[in-house]
C-alpha cells in the first residue's frame, strides 16, 4: 500500500514536468512527442526519492510498484490526452478586451454566440472586443452581469466556424482530489493551459455589490484549485479531463496579486442557475431571508452566546420588516451577544453553520417559497415557517 502511494507521488510530479513542456500551444505540444520520457522520468524519480528521503519516506526506486518505464507510459497517456483537450476546448475559449484597458478571459456557452465571463471583468466597461483563439475577432454586447456570483454574459453576433459551446460538468461528480485544467489568458498572454487538482469544496466568495455596509453576501459551493491562475485567467473555464466546465476561474487568495497556489473558481452549479437569467432578463434575483448570521460557532463563542451546541447558523441579527422578521426569527443581543436563534435544520436539512445554509438558500430555494425553518431558542426547539422575498 505504501509503495502504490508514492508510485502515485512520483506519477503526479512527472505529470507536471512534462505538462510544463507541453501545455503553452498546440505547436510546443506537437513538437513535444521527441522529448526523450524516460529521461525525464529518471531525472525527477531521483528528485522525489531525495525529497521522500528528506520527509522521512525511505524510498528506492525499487521499491516503486509501477517501473519506471510503465510510468512513463501512464504518463504519455496523460499528455496525450491533455493535448487532445486543449486542442478541442481552447477555441471555445475566448480573450475579452474591455474598453477600460482591462482584460479577461471567458468562454462560449451557446451556439447562438453567448459567452460567458466574470462580472468584475466586464464591470468597469461599456465596449467588449472578443479575440478568438483563431485570432476572429468581434464586437461584443453586454447582456447580463450579477455580483454576487461574479458572472457575466456578453453576446457576439455569430461563432466563428468550428467554434462550438462548452459542456457543462455535472456539479455533484467533482471531488477534492481530482485533476484540473484551467485556460485563460493571464498577463494578455492568449491560450494559456495550467494544471493542478481540486483542492477544496464548499468555499465561498464575498460578493462584489457595493452597499454601504459593504459586502454583506456571499457566493457559496466555491471550488479551490491549485491549478496556476493569474490575473487574465478571470471568467476562462475551469475543466475536468473530459473537457468539461467545472467551474469559471474567478479569484485569487495572494498578498501580491499573482498565483499563490490558491485560486477559486465560481461552481457549474452556479453557471447553471445565474447564466439562463441573466440571458433572458439581464440580471439573477436570489431568495432573502433579512437576518445575518455568524459564520460559524466557535467553543469560545458558544460559551458567550450561551448556546448548547456550536451546530447550526446563529442569528446576529434581523432586518426590521424582512421575511425573517415576518416569520419571528429572534437576534442576538447586540450588548451581551445572547438571545439570538439558532437554526438547526431547514426543510429537513441539517444545518452545521453558516454555509450550509446560505448553500441551501441559493442553490434549493426560489423568490417566494414558503421554507421550515427549525431552531433552538433557549432550551425549546421550534419550527416556523418563512416565506422567501427577493434580495434587494
Amino acid at each position: 500500500m505504501e509503495t502504490k502511494r508514492i508510485s502515485h507521488k512520483l506519477s503526479y510530479l512527472v505529470v507536471l514536468l512534462l505538462f510544463a513542456v507541453t501545455a503553452c500551444s498546440p505547436a510546443v505540444a506537437q513538437q513535444s512527442t521527441n522529448v526523450d520520457t524516460q529521461q525525464i522520468v529518471d531525472t525527477v524519480v531521483s528528485q522525489v526519492e531525495s525529497r521522500l528521503k528528506g520527509q522521512g519516506e525511505i524510498v528506492s526506486v525499487s521499491q516503486v510498484a509501477t517501473p519506471t518505464s510503465a510510468l512513463s507510459s501512464e504518463v504519455a497517456g496523460l499528455q496525450d490526452a491533455l493535448i487532445h483537450l486543449y486542442q478541442q476546448v481552447n477555441p471555445s475559449v475566448v480573450y475579452i478586451v474591455v474598453s477600460s484597458n482591462a482584460s479577461g478571459s471567458g468562454f462560449v456557452y451557446s451556439k447562438d454566440g453567448y459567452i460567458v465571463t466574470n462580472n468584475h471583468v466586464v464591470a468597469a466597461g461599456n465596449s467588449y472586443e472578443i479575440v478568438f483563439a483563431s485570432g476572429d475577432r468581434m464586437q461584443a454586447k453586454l447582456i447580463g452581469a450579477d455580483p454576487d456570483s461574479d458572472l457575466a454574459v456578453l453576446k457576439v453576433d455569430k461563432l466563428p466556424a468550428g467554434v462550438t459551446p462548452l459542456a457543462l460538468a455535472n456539479e455533484e461528480d467533482t471531488q477534492v482530489g481530482e485533476l484540473a485544467v484551467a485556460i485563460g489568458n493571464p498577463f494578455g498572454e492568449q491560450g494559456s493551459m495550467s494544471l493542478g487538482i481540486v483542492s477544496g469544496l464548499g468555499r465561498s466568495l464575498p460578493s462584489q455589490r457595493a452597499t454601504n455596509a459593504g459586502s454583506t453576501y456571499s457566493l457559496p459551493q466555491v471550488i479551490q484549485t491549485d491549478a496556476p491562475i493569474n490575473p487574465g485567467n478571470s471568467g476562462g473555464p475551469l475543466l475536468n479531463l473530459d473537457g468539461q466546465v467545472i467551474g469559471v476561474n474567478a479569484a485569487i487568495a495572494s498578498s501580491t496579486g499573482t498565483n499563490s497556489g490558491v485560486g477559486f473558481s465560481i461552481p457549474v452549479a452556479a453557471v447553471k442557475l445565474v447564466v439562463p437569467s441573466l440571458i433572458q432578463d439581464g440580471k439573477y434575483v436570489y431568495p432573502y431571508m433579512g437576518a445575518s448570521f455568524d459564520s460559524e460557532v466557535s467553543l469560545d463563542e458558544q460559551s458567550t452566546y450561551g448556546l448548547s451546541q456550536t451546530q447550526g447558523a446563529y442569528v446576529v441579527s434581523v432586518t426590521p420588516g424582512s421575511p425573517a422578521a415576518q416569520a419571528g426569527l429572534v437576534g442576538a443581543n447586540q450588548q451581551t451577544g445572547k438571545g439570538g436563534d439558532l437554526v438547526v435544520d431547514i426543510d429537513g436539512q441539517a444545518i452545521q453553520n453558516f454555509a450550509d445554509l446560505n448553500s441551501y438558500l441559493v442553490f434549493h430555494t426560489h423568490v417566494g417559497q414558503t421554507i421550515q425553518i427549525t431552531l433552538l431558542r433557549g432550551g425549546d426547539r421550534v419550527t416556523l415557517p418563512l416565506t422567501l422575498g427577493a434580495r434587494p
